[in-house]
């Protein structure tokens, strides 16, 4: 819809473009970001750099969410002297592992000279190469000699070229430059700070591939190209166009979603038997391929995707689902369930029902404080630390269901506050018990799955998805997110006028996803810095950049 706004404003000239379409609001943005690498981006910059065969074999240290995002959480992330040993140790088995006979000669594009034990102009040819891409930019001269005298050192004691040149690698990916992706800010023609080529380069490429700038965006940034308008689009149509935009649509949501919380979930096998390790992974894979297929193949509207039954089904999650779900290949199928089954929507689906509940039962506070804070963007406060939960976990109360049992939170003038929020979202979702599992009764007693949301009532979980899909913050908690995930930081009070205009803009695009990230994309807001950094120490260069 708005690529035919767009040229017919073009074609009518500047009286229409008025009335065509709202201009965006200008902002004096926010600070450059200096944020740790997220364990999702490391292993892809190792994988798209040295190739998929590599292995990252680590457990990285939780990176704590800030606003609902690790991205955003990532930028107050700090590095314990543990995390900074586990580094090293990754560095080097990665090191290891790209100079090991069979991968060096496709991963190292030159040769020493015969008989040598150490080739200077190799070595600088390969560091020079390898940093552009894990620093995001070239290297200075100097930083590519200081690696290149280390590998030469390691060289001479080793008595080996590329166990040498492991040691420069090692180097490098325990380097603060590879680890922390920092923001360069340089003036512009009107002595305006703007974040450098190289920057807005790693901008574009964490929000839309999750992963280092390949090389045609670091040229283009080398060119200036990225300092115009113009030339960013041009890149940002190229990066959308590409398979990579998937991995990158994945990783937003797998961050909007919390789906990495699934690394931690457990269940209670004796009360869920069919639910395994197998079904967690899947689980986490149906919601990623459910909104790809919808959101990017069919490019829907996003706010269909809580009231879709159509979704894909492997044969560990049927178990769980309890529907046949073979395929000669034992792959996944694409699955439909039909009208008036509680699954619609994937607040539904295993990957939100069993996310959100303890590991031995349902949890209607946790569901509907997930649904508050992950799809409508709005804070619930923690309990505070006086909570008696004596009541509700009683195992010998007479109150037989979910329901009931929260009377009493809801009654407690200290509980019932939040509750309220929470409690009547979250019992719509009661039909599906703490591993997902669809049920209609608990304790032998009828679950009442009515409730309520922002003063839209239902009777069930179909009609809560209904609810979410008419609900007006939905899609501008989409647009929040989306934004503050592309800038890796807080929306600035001078933004929040530029976040209605996104919502404009994506209720006049018919809610699809791809001109949305495609507007932010490709805004001036994205790139607009309002103060330059303090540099660190351990962050300074001995060269400006090239």
């Amino acid at each position: 819809m708005k690529r035919f706004t767009r040229i017919a404003c073009a074609a009518l000239g500047a009286l229409l473009l008025v009335a065509c379409g709202s201009r965006e609001p200008s902002t004096r943005g926010g600070p450059p970001t200096l944020r740790l690498l997220t364990e999702s981006q490391y292993r892809n910059v190792i994988a798209d750099v040295f190739g998929e065969h590599i292995e990252v074999a680590a457990r990285f240290d939780p990176i704590v969410r800030v606003e609902g995002l690790l991205a955003i959480g990532a930028g107050r992330a700090t590095v314990t002297p543990f995390g900074v040993e586990r580094y090293i140790a990754l560095a080097r088995s990665i090191a290891t592992q790209v100079m090991a006979e069979g991968n060096r000669e496709l991963l190292v594009s030159c040769q020493p000279a015969q008989g040598a034990t150490f080739d200077a102009q190799c070595a600088e040819r390969f560091i020079a190469q390898t940093g552009r891409y894990l620093f995001r930019r070239p290297l200075a001269a100097a930083e590519v000699a200081s690696f290149v005298q280390l590998a030469e050192r390691a060289a001479a004691t080793r008595g080996d070229f590329h166990a040498g040149l492991a040691y420069g690698l090692q180097a490098m990916l325990a380097s603060p430059e590879f680890l922390f992706v920092a923001e360069n800010v340089v003036t512009d023609k009107k002595g305006q700070p703007q974040l450098d080529g190289y920057s807005r380069a790693t901008r574009l490429s964490l929000f839309l591939w999750n992963t280092t700038p390949d090389e045609a965006l670091l040229a283009a940034a080398e060119r200036g190209e990225l300092d115009d308008m113009r030339g960013i689009r041009r890149q940002v149509e190229r990066m959308m166009a590409s398979t990579r935009f998937e991995t990158g649509v994945r990783a937003f949501f797998t961050d909007m979603l919390a789906l990495d919380d699934f690394q931690t979930l457990e269940k209670d096998s004796s009360l869920y038997p069919a639910f395994s390790l197998a079904v967690a992974n899947d689980a986490r894979e149906q919601v990623l391929r459910t909104l790809v297929e919808m959101l990017l193949v069919r490019e829907e509207d996003y706010r269909d995707i809580f009231t879709t039954r159509r979704t894909v089904m492997s044969g560990p999650l049927g178990l769980v689902y309890r529907v046949p779900a073979a395929s000669p290949s034992g792959g996944w199928v694409p699955f439909e369930f039909p009208e008036g089954d509680p699954r619609a929507g994937i607040q539904t689906q295993l990957s939100f029902v069993a996310l959100h509940s303890h590991p031995g039962k349902s949890s209607p506070t946790l569901r509907g404080k997930a649904i508050r804070e992950l799809l409508l963007c709005q804070r619930v406060p923690d309990p505070p630390g006086s909570v008696n939960f004596d009541l509700f976990n009683d195992p010998n109360s007479a109150s037989k269901t979910a329901r009931d049992r929260l009377v009493r939170h809801s009654t407690d003038p200290s509980c019932s506050g939040c509750h309220k929020l929470m409690d009547p979202i979250g019992l719509a979702l009661e039909n599906f018990d703490g591993a997902g599992q669809q049920r209609g009764y608990e304790n032998g007693e009828l679950i009442d799955t009515s409730g309520e949301i922002n003063g839209i009532r239902f009777t069930d979980s179909s009609g809560l998805g209904s609810a979410l899909r008419d609900d007006p913050a939905v899609p501008a908690c989409l647009v929040r997110r989306a934004y503050t995930y592309a800038a890796g930081r807080p929306i600035q009070r001078s933004e929040r006028k530029l976040l209605n205009h996104f919502e404009d803009e994506f209720a006049a695009e018919d809610f699809r996803l791809r001109e949305l990230i495609s507007d932010i994309a490709t805004s001036d807001a994205l790139y607009a810095v309002s103060v330059t950094p303090v540099r660190t120490a351990l962050l300074d260069r001995k060269e400006p950049r090239t």
